[in-house]
């Protein structure tokens, strides 16, 4: 199929393309409508017929195995290590609530994390008195640097290294595997929010040297909210015993006897699922890399955010945040004499784009996916130029439509 048509094809099928320019997968990236009709069917069989039967659940175990199938598949990995969570942050927390913390114990981490990582880590802080060490990496864009700094910091005994794949903030990828590589020789544990890499950038997690490894479901996986995966190295898995646990997590359970614990991640499953969402997360997953081809997706969100970072270089008065060459998804900038805030809310209702602002940095983050076309970034491109042209106040006027009442005065 040409990519033309190809495209246009897999907008047809993600809805949420044709309501704007959407750059915004980076928080929620577009649902498949084929997700929405599985969910749908899951719902509404629930409804005619109940949820009580233990047919129905023994069913739906094979509906959570085929999630954690999918999630492998896409992560390259032995879905006998994936874990299903309810989000990023809950994998995060379920591996370090996890470890034997003491107080005055080090964690490391960046000062560029989200957050969803700095909640847990500010936790085990207040709760313990772990001592939360955040390494300054720049703008992450410099591996070698990112390196130093953070072997430099594993000097002084440290638990854990808690880091991101990719920086929420300036979009950098960091060599977490170098970096897991450094905390083992540390004697610490890694654990990696993948928020922004899983779905988005090539992730081979059985050749990646670290511990354990947090995704989300609803941002480039494409899946619902309130799903997430945890991968967990296998040997770590089964040496580690998790602060929450519950009926999932044991491979048997004798009411006088006590339960075994799986083997592997599936012990970090303490609680159970909402089944329409495991169902909506394993056909994201699977549409994805059998229907779209995840290789292509991420060779063409690639290919059009490399293009998207020299457009708005090449803006006067736009200051790229990014570092260049980096590969990625997120590409990060600021406009000269307007505020990220402002800047957000003239570009959206101007060219219909999706897109947020980062008010830790004050800068606006684009996520560019495959669905979108080169003309659309155009437009956003062309938008972003006359904004760099302008203030806030000598912008022109956008254009406005008045819409009158059956009375014919203007609506409020």
């Amino acid at each position: 199929m040409p990519e033309s048509e190809k495209v246009a094809a897999i907008r047809r099928l993600l809805p949420a393309t044709g309501s704007g320019i959407f750059l915004n997968a980076g928080t929620c990236g577009p649902l498949p409508a084929e997700t929405l009709h599985a969910m749908d069917e899951q719902a509404r069989n629930e409804l005619a017929v109940g949820r009580a039967t233990i047919d129905q659940f023994i069913a739906f175990m094979d509906r959570v195995a085929e999630a954690r199938s999918a999630i492998a598949a896409a992560l390259v990995a032995d879905p006998d290590d994936i874990a299903l969570t309810h989000s990023t942050t809950d994998g995060i927390n379920l591996v370090l609530s996890s470890l034997p913390w003491g107080p005055g114990d080090r964690v490391i981490t960046t000062n560029h994390e989200h957050p969803g990582v700095l909640g847990p880590l500010q936790s085990l802080q207040d709760r313990l008195g772990v001592v939360v060490d955040k390494v300054d990496v720049g703008d992450g864009g410099d591996p070698e640097l990112v390196l130093a700094r953070i072997g430099e910091a594993l000097r002084r005994p440290a638990r854990a290294v808690v880091v991101s794949h990719v920086l929420w903030t300036t979009g950098a990828i960091l060599p977490v595997g170098r970096i897991g590589t450094l905390a083992r020789e540390a004697g610490a544990v890694s654990v990696i929010d993948g928020a922004q890499s899983a779905g988005a950038i090539p992730v081979v997690l059985d050749e990646m040297d670290v511990d354990a490894y947090a995704v989300p479901g609803q941002k480039w996986l494409l899946g619902p909210e309130g799903m997430g995966a945890l991968w967990v190295r296998r040997s770590f898995a089964d040496a580690t015993i998790p602060a929450t646990s519950g009926y999932l997590a044991y491979e048997s359970f004798d009411m006088e006897k006590g339960g075994v614990l799986r083997k592997g991640a599936r012990r970090f499953e303490s609680a159970g699922f909402h089944r329409p969402s495991v169902i909506g997360l394993a056909r994201s997953v699977g549409w994805l890399t059998m229907y779209v081809g995840l290789p292509w997706a991420m060779d063409r969100a690639a290919r059009l955010a490399a293009a998207s970072y020299a457009r708005l270089a090449a803006i006067d008065g736009v200051e790229m945040v990014t570092p260049p060459d980096q590969g990625g998804t997120l590409v990060t900038f600021r406009i000269h004499g307007w505020t990220a805030a402002q800047a957000v809310a003239e570009l959206g209702p101007r060219v219909f784009a999706i897109i947020r602002d980062l008010p830790p940095i004050n800068a606006i983050r684009i996520s560019v996916g495959f669905w979108n076309t080169e003309e659309e970034l155009e437009r956003f491109a062309a938008c972003v130029a006359l904004l760099a042209a302008h203030t806030p106040d000598t912008i022109p006027p956008r254009r406005t439509l008045t819409i009158l009442g059956s009375d014919g005065e203007p609506l409020a």
